[in-house]
């Protein structure tokens, strides 16, 4: 899973991206490892991991991973090619989630592109992008199939209608992701459209450290400004989280956590919001070569969690022998589980639910 960092130009994403590049504030263990320049791999923290490993002691551990992109910053005029704007709007088409940097501190050694500092204004020009993009995207698919709608074709002109409800919507400033449809129109019709504000959005307010635990006027306005968009915020105080990172030792990245009265650093909660934001969860298999977290979307059947393993797992899917996290913990080892009669053994319609210790039996 995929999520892009993006904003106007000089409001931190590169900043905070370097935090998530270095990741030191995760943990003490897991690093961050870079592909490229602008493309890292984020370990999710989850203190699971660390208390199977312990109990298991494996030759290896692997986390669940979410792939970051810091994206380059969008100027008015993007959706027409301005500045890197197809680039930039290719790069956002790519990813699973926004992560939406705005601005919401004062200093007058780091200018702002519009001049002055406007929250509402920043996120409005780039909502304005996306959904002039989206809208040139919709109304090309229109053009198609509004044909086909007239020669009786009933999807067609199921499908015409929704697209026209996106194209009103649209032209009246609102992201798809506010728009109302149901399951089979949004999974058959909208979905596989890719539009651009019809991603889920994680909004950062990057604050100024006297800010990090209490909201600024201009976060409030952030807020009430998104509270219909199926979104969510966090306050972060980006330079600080710099900060944070530049220290080599685990234990004085705590202290001064400790001295900002936080208990854990603003990249660990934006790494964890944002595996939540794709709606994905964890599970995990565990035995001597590995302990490995594996990332699923929130409401699968087992089947499908097997198949995120190998494909050959999912087509001959007998069972899952599951164990819940908190027994694993509790009893300390499967044998012990076992003996206490904690062990499920589960089916093809099985949900999987956060934390399960699995086993899966197949034949092919």
């Amino acid at each position: 899973m995929k999520a892009g960092i993006v904003g106007l130009p000089n409001v931190g994403k590169s900043t905070l991206f370097n935090c998530l590049s270095n990741a030191k504030a995760q943990s003490a263990n897991f690093p961050f490892c870079t592909i490229e320049p602008n493309i890292g791999i984020v370990n999710v923290p989850d203190p699971r991991i660390e208390i199977l490993e312990n109990l298991v002691n494996p030759e290896k551990i692997h986390p669940a991973t979410v792939e970051i992109v810091d994206i380059a910053g969008l100027v008015k005029g993007a959706s027409k090619g301005e500045g890197l704007g197809n680039q930039f709007l290719a790069n956002i088409r790519e990813t699973d989630a926004i992560i939406h940097v705005i601005r919401c501190f004062e200093n007058e050694n780091i200018i702002h592109v519009e001049g002055n500092i406007d929250p509402i204004r920043d996120k409005e020009i780039i909502d304005i992008e996306l959904q002039l993009k989206d809208l040139e995207t919709v109304e090309k698919r229109l053009e198609k199939v509004s044909r086909a709608a007239k020669t009786g074709d009933k999807n067609a002109q199921k499908f015409n209608e929704i697209l026209n409800n996106l194209k009103i919507g649209l032209e009246k400033s609102k992201s798809v992701r506010e728009l109302s449809f149901n399951l089979d129109q949004l999974e058959n019709y909208i979905i596989p459209l890719q539009l651009l504000t019809q991603k889920p959005v994680l909004y950062i307010c990057n604050v100024s450290e006297k800010d990090v635990l209490k909201d600024n006027s201009y976060v409030d306005r952030i807020k009430n400004a998104v509270a219909n968009e199926k979104s969510e915020v966090l306050v972060l105080a980006v330079n600080a989280e710099a900060d944070i990172n530049d220290l080599e030792e685990y234990d004085d990245r705590q202290l001064f956590l400790s001295e900002l009265g936080l208990s854990e650093s603003g990249s660990v909660k934006l790494i964890r919001k944002t595996y939540s934001l794709l709606n994905q969860h964890t599970y995990f298999t565990a035995g001597e070569k590995e302990v490995r977290a594996w990332t699923i979307p929130i409401g699968v059947k087992a089947p499908y969690a097997a198949g995120v393993i190998h494909t050959d797992f999912e087509k001959g899917f007998i069972k899952a022998e599951v164990i819940s996290f908190d027994d694993y913990e509790k009893y300390g080892s499967e044998i012990k589980v076992k003996e206490a009669g904690k062990i499920r053994v589960e089916g093809k319609e099985y949900i999987i639910k956060d934390g399960d210790v699995i086993h899966f039996r197949f034949n092919v």
